[in-house]
């Protein structure tokens, strides 16, 4: 009887590890978008504040890793693999130039990072309402998280409007 029990607790377990790999690896992804899109804007107001979000998206990523250990969920290494991957391919795309960063590069990037701290934001709110993690590890602050990924989002909106207009206007 008790296995019958202990089910749903091993089936919510087993599909929190899930979103919980799926959700590392878009994080990875979007740090090293961040990354790159920081170095490619290095010296100007943009590559400022992109520098302080890839920074932030480092951390947070540390915090996601520790998360997971402490519930005792393995990092999927494919999932990981796959999504830095990704990103790396993604740099392939045509931008309008042939051999240099343009306006739209610069757009595109910074709409990019602002869909992931977008749902970052979402993904600290699951965790700690939806999935109960904010009873479980009680000293993660959840909130916090959530209102930081709103401070990095708030920190990129003015950079993606202006790129926007300097990549569409004529």
């Amino acid at each position: 009887m008790s296995d019958v029990s202990a089910r749903p607790r091993r089936d919510a377990d087993r599909f929190l590890s899930i979103y919980l790999n799926d959700q590392l690896a878009m994080g990875i992804a979007w740090r090293e978008l961040a990354r790159r899109s920081s170095k490619a804007n290095q010296g100007t107001e943009t590559g400022v504040a992109l520098a302080q979000v890839a920074s932030a998206i480092a951390e947070d990523v540390e915090t996601f890793q520790r998360v997971m250990r402490r519930l005792g969920f393995r990092r999927n290494p494919v999932k990981t693999a796959l999504a830095a991957a990704a990103e790396r391919v993604g740099r392939f795309k045509p931008n309008g130039r042939l051999t240099s960063y343009s306006p739209l590069s610069r757009f595109e990037e910074l709409e990019l990072l602002i869909m992931g701290i977008e749902s970052k934001k979402q993904l600290w709110e699951t965790l700690g309402r939806l999935a109960g993690l904010g009873s479980r590890l009680p000293d993660i602050d959840f909130t916090r998280l959530a209102e930081r990924a709103r401070e990095q989002r708030a920190l990129l909106e003015p950079h993606r409007v202006r790129a926007g207009s300097e990549a569409f206007s004529a």
